[in-house]
């Protein structure tokens, strides 16, 4: 019983970091492409912010984990 609380508890701090590394990676890969003139709102934009959304939550799970 107390090995599932420990693994309960820890899941539940650090998907806080888990949501900040989603929508910092998100960030910065929806701008990339407004830095070489495409609009923010760009096709090429959405799919950055995507990949860039899964690098941060993959980043942040590597280091929690």
């Amino acid at each position: 019983m107390g090995r599932l609380f420990l693994v309960y508890n820890f899941s539940m701090e650090s998907s806080w970091a888990i949501w900040v590394g989603m929508i910092i990676g998100g960030g910065v890969g929806g701008y990339i492409p407004v830095l070489w003139g495409a609009g923010y709102f760009s096709f090429a934009s959405i799919l950055f912010n995507a990949i860039g959304a899964i690098i941060g939550i993959w980043v942040v799970f590597k280091l929690t984990h």
